[in-house]
């Protein structure tokens, strides 16, 4: 059963693979063993506990760790002074993810056989990190390096050498914590069964995450009592999730499906498909209310295994984890790649991000934000606490990455975390994670980050007189509010729909945005068929053009100015296309002039292209540009530069062979503002050119 991530059923038993460094040499010397020397009056007691024994170690062979501690108990009371009894104990607690329970049956142990408890040094250690109990965890493991053979130290060594380290980093990551709320999720998205890997939309309004719960492809579970993995999907209304469901086909298969990575607009969906080669990277579309057959995405697959994958913010890069790819150089187990598409809508060749970013071991559960900058992954290589922690690096103005920051405690724990994804305002985050509230195994978190620490002022002023009469009191003032930091990035989103349709109708209009400083298209988009539903992605340093279109519609367009030191916003549209028939007009919205003047901005070159495209397609149409202004200024002045702006409009479509008889032009002055002069947004607004068909017969 190929589990996603290194076998992402077992995600929290990475520190047992190392727990096998200590346990197979080991070996307790003096202590009260089962045998009449220790219990001469007790032969049926004797044989009593050493059946309860076997019976434990049987259950240890299938990993029922539970069952097995219920016998090893039970022996315990007959002799609680065996050091290798104690050891079984402690082992089965830590294999049930129990560590707190497991460390005094390890220090029992070592207290039995301090000569021969060199590896039981080396599990107490690991106990105690996972309990975040550094000190006495560097401690034990201090201790077990000075037991090793040196032959013993060249396998066991650097392991311990490196447990030491995540210690003192974990020291460090603790003493200046995240100011963060970490909640699960509930009933409606976790399950008694491991529910991991979630992925968003960015604006939060739709939750994907795999679960080994029960499901209709596989009637019958494995040993663990658990199925295949499945993706299911959860919608969000206010501050509620609804109840999650199964997707069903063509996402859902009988083999192993899991969630990889989701675009921003939550229309691209890429999974994890267990059933070729050690597991390869599938791609979907959203149509409507249905996905469609996932295909295999051959441009990052590898016969190696590729466990994770994410869309920038453009749909135009897509960067993704791979445990091997002969085609570049890999500097670790598993490294992060990027590919990108060309002019030709074709992927290119991936791309290793490079030593910053990966490391000799594994980079992993990889997520770029949708400010098209901050990447997140999961390592085991870097500075990490314990096993996996999660990172992030940031994209620089000459295309390198930053160094590799971890995310901090508490989000990374001593234990292993994987998969985070961020919203769109940087302040909400989801992950999986194995903690005490939870309803199975892994569960699916929420994050909430709440800034800096507000700081307190200690005022003595006028306090002299109050002293006398309490003198322990002091006034407390707290200071201004910290803001929280947030993305720099702009989402529109929005319903796209017929003007004059009743019943309304939602359409599926193409979406194009623009760079208005270049002329070049950025990315395209789309709006939703059934419900005409959109969201866009807009990184802060552009100006925008975005242009809304469907056939047998007048295009609609906005201008979005989004400076380099915009915050996170949301903006919401909702457009309501004009058919082309008489009568229909539309803005210009990215059609720019210089501030009382008439002479046309090169970025509104491909504004105006777009309506070149119109009448080209429409050669019997005919249509008026009007030109508008705001009130500021005489009547006579506002009118004649209206006039003068309308007609540069004009004279630019005749230049690109639109026939002058098709073309006409009106200034309007201040006499139809489409909102209040009272204020610079209004004001803005009826600073304006329109468009409108004359007659299209």
């Amino acid at each position: 059963m190929i589990k996603i991530v290194l076998e992402m059923k077992n995600v929290m038993k990475y520190i047992n693979v190392a727990l096998l460094l200590f346990v197979t040499t080991f070996s307790f010397g003096q202590n009260k063993e089962f045998s009449k020397k220790f219990f001469p009056d007790d032969v049926k007691g004797i044989k009593e506990a050493l059946k309860n024994i076997d019976e434990g170690d049987a259950y240890v062979e299938i990993g029922d760790y539970k069952t097995a501690v219920s016998n090893y108990l039970k022996a315990q009371n007959f002799n609680p002074s065996n050091a290798d009894l104690n050891y079984k104990i402690g082992k089965c607690y830590w294999m049930s993810k129990q560590a707190s329970e497991s460390i005094p049956y390890f220090i029992k142990a070592v207290e039995l056989d301090p000569v021969g408890a060199g590896h039981a040094y080396g599990i107490l250690g690991m106990a105690y990190q996972c309990t975040y109990q550094f000190d006495e965890a560097i401690s034990a493991f201090q201790k077990a390096r000075a037991r090793l053979t040196p032959e013993e130290n060249k396998t066991s060594g650097a392991e311990l050498a490196e447990r030491i380290d995540q210690c003192n980093i974990g020291k460090k990551l603790m003493a200046d914590s995240a100011r963060v709320f970490i909640d699960n999720m509930g009933p409606s998205i976790n399950s008694k069964y491991t529910d991991y890997a979630p992925i968003i939309s960015a604006d939060q309004s739709m939750l994907i995450f795999t679960s080994t719960r029960e499901n209709k492809y596989n009637k019958k579970p494995y040993d663990d009592g658990e199925y295949d993995e499945n993706l299911w999907v959860s919608y969000r209304t206010g501050t509620s999730w609804s109840q999650a469901v199964e997707m069903g086909e063509p996402v859902n298969t009988k083999e192993n499906d899991a969630t990889i990575g989701l675009s921003a607009d939550g229309q691209k969906l890429f999974t994890f498909y267990g059933g070729k080669n050690n597991g390869d990277i599938k791609y979907s579309e959203r149509k409507g209310d249905s996905w469609t057959k996932p295909e295999f995405f051959d441009a990052i697959n590898t016969e190696a295994h590729e466990n994770s994958a994410c869309f920038s913010y453009d749909g135009k890069t897509v960067y993704f984890s791979s445990a091997c790819d002969q085609r570049v150089q890999n500097y670790g187990q598993h490294d992060i790649f990027m590919c990108k598409m060309n002019e030709k809508g074709k992927w290119g060749k991936p791309v290793n991000l490079g030593p910053v970013v990966n490391t000799d071991k594994d980079e992993v559960g990889v997520y770029m934000h949708p400010d098209g900058r901050t990447l997140y992954f999961a390592s085991n290589g870097h500075e990490t606490m314990g096993g996996y922690d999660i990172f992030y690096t940031t994209l620089q103005d000459d295309g390198s990455w930053s160094k590799p920051v971890n995310i901090g405690y508490p989000i990374n724990t001593p234990g292993d975390e994987q998969f985070l994804v961020v919203d769109a305002s940087g302040m909400h985050a989801y992950y999986s994670s194995e903690r005490s509230d939870g309803f199975g195994g892994l569960d699916i978190y929420m994050i909430t980050f709440l800034g800096p620490e507000k700081k307190l002022n200690m005022t003595t002023e006028n306090n002299l007189i109050a002293a006398i009469a309490n003198p322990i009191q002091q006034e407390v003032v707290m200071e201004k509010s910290v803001e929280i930091k947030t993305a720099r990035l702009t989402v529109v989103k929005g319903v796209v729909s017929d003007a004059f349709a009743d019943p309304k109708k939602y359409l599926d209009a193409q979406i194009e945005i623009t760079d208005n400083a270049t002329g070049q298209i950025l990315f395209t988009s789309s709006s939703n068929s059934t419900t005409g539903k959109f969201l866009i992605p807009l990184p802060s340093g552009k100006n925008y053009g975005i242009a809304v279109k469907k056939d047998g519609y007048l295009f609609h367009s906005e201008n979005f100015d989004v400076p380099q030191t915009t915050d996170y916003q949301e903006i919401f549209l909702d457009i309501q296309l004009m058919p082309v028939a008489k009568d229909s007009k539309i803005v210009l919205r990215n059609v720019f002039f210089d501030t009382d003047k008439s002479t046309l901005k090169p970025m509104s070159y491909n504004e105006l292209d777009k309506l070149v495209e119109i009448l080209t397609s429409n050669a019997k149409m005919k249509i008026e540009i009007g030109g508008h202004t705001d009130n500021v200024g005489s009547k006579t002045y506002n009118q004649k530069l209206s006039q003068e702006r309308a007609e540069a409009v004009v004279n630019y479509l005749i230049s690109k062979n639109i026939s002058s008889d098709r073309l006409s032009f009106k200034g309007y002055g201040f006499d139809e503002p489409i909102a209040t002069n009272d204020t610079p947004e209004g004001r803005a607004q009826n600073r304006r050119v329109e468009f409108k068909i004359v007659s299209n017969e």
